[in-house]
C-alpha cells in the first residue's frame, strides 16, 4: 500500500534535492533504456544539428537535464559542439555553460542559440578553448550536473556509407583540423587517457553527490571492435586516483530511426551501431 501511494504520488517530495519530478514522474525516468526522440528531418531546428559530425540532440540532453537538475541549476558541457546543451538548459531554466574547441562551432553554436531560442550567449557561458583548462575557466564545487557527448576517437575520417552521404550533402566529416582536437589523435589509447583526463578535471567543478552523464558509442575501426564505454568507465572509477567517480548506471539510448547500411554483406557480420550508451557517474561526498 505504501509502495503505491509513493508510484502514484502527484506531489514534489520536499526530501527531493535533485529534480523537480513527482515520485511516478520519478520512477519512469529510472528505465535502463530510452528511446532518442530526434527533431524530424523536416524540422526547421534540425538544421543547425545536422552540421555537426556527431550532434547530440538537445531532446535527449533535455531529458537528462529533467531528471538530473532543478530549475536555475547550472549546467556543464566541455564539449559543447552546436549548443545543444545550452539550448536545453535555456529551454528548461537551467543555466547553460560550455567549452568547446573550434571556433567553427562556437561560431555556428552562438547563431543557433540566438536563432532557435532567442538567446545571446556570452563568453562566459560559452568559452571557445580547450577542455583542458576547465579548471582555470570554472571554480570548483560550481556545477550541478555535467552532460556531454566527447569525441569517438578519429573514427569519422572513415570513408564508409554514412561519411559519403554526409560529403555528398557539403556536411562536415570530421571535428575539425585542430592538432589539439582530440578527435586527430591517431592512437586510440593516447585518446583515451586525453579524454579521460579532461572528465576527470570535471571532478573539481562539480557539487559533491552531483551527477556528470556521459554519451558514448562504441564502434569499429578497421577489423576491430572497440568497448569504448567499457574503457572509458574503468579510467573514470579507477580507485587507485584521488580523483574518481562512482559508477551508478549504465542507460541505454536506442536509436531505432537510424538507416541500416550493409555493412560486411555478403562476407562477414558488421554491426548497424544503433545505440549508445548513457554512463551516470557520480561524484562522491
Amino acid at each position: 500500500m505504501i509502495e503505491t501511494l509513493i508510484m502514484d504520488s502527484p506531489m514534489i517530495d520536499r526530501r527531493n534535492g535533485l529534480n523537480d519530478l513527482t515520485s511516478k514522474e520519478w520512477v519512469q525516468e529510472t528505465k535502463s533504456f530510452f528511446y532518442q526522440k530526434g527533431l524530424g528531418a523536416g524540422s526547421p531546428e534540425a538544421k543547425y544539428e545536422k552540421m555537426h559530425p556527431a550532434p547530440f540532440s538537445f531532446t535527449d540532453v533535455a531529458k537528462l537535464l529533467r531528471f538530473f537538475t532543478k530549475k536555475g541549476g547550472k549546467v556543464l558541457d566541455p564539449f559543447l559542439g552546436v549548443g545543444s546543451t545550452i539550448k536545453a538548459c535555456v529551454e528548461l531554466e537551467r543555466e547553460g555553460f560550455g567549452v568547446e574547441l573550434s571556433p567553427k562551432w562556437c561560431k555556428i553554436a552562438r547563431k543557433r542559440l540566438s536563432s532557435e531560442s532567442k538567446h545571446k550567449v556570452d563568453d562566459k557561458h560559452l568559452i571557445c578553448g580547450d577542455s583542458r583548462k576547465l579548471e582555470d575557466y570554472f571554480n570548483e564545487d560550481f556545477f550541478d550536473f555535467v552532460v556531454t557527448s566527447p569525441p569517438y576517437w578519429n573514427i569519422l575520417e572513415k570513408k564508409d556509407h554514412k561519411a559519403n552521404k554526409r560529403a555528398q550533402k557539403g556536411h562536415a566529416t570530421k571535428y575539425s583540423s585542430d592538432e589539439m582536437d582530440l578527435g586527430n589523435i591517431k592512437d586510440y589509447n593516447k585518446f583515451l587517457d586525453e579524454l579521460s583526463k579532461i572528465l576527470l578535471g570535471c571532478y573539481s567543478l562539480l557539487k559533491p553527490r552531483k551527477y556528470m552523464c556521459v554519451v558514448v558509442s562504441d564502434f569499429r575501426h578497421k577489423s576491430e571492435f572497440f568497448a569504448f564505454h567499457a574503457d572509458l568507465i574503468t579510467k573514470l572509477t579507477d580507485k587507485k586516483k584521488k580523483k574518481h567517480f562512482q559508477l551508478k548506471g549504465i542507460k541505454v539510448l536506442i536509436q531505432n530511426a537510424k538507416k541500416l547500411f550493409p555493412y560486411g554483406y555478403p562476407f562477414s557480420y558488421v554491426e548497424n551501431i544503433h545505440h549508445q550508451y548513457i554512463v551516470i557517474l557520480q561524484k562522491p561526498e
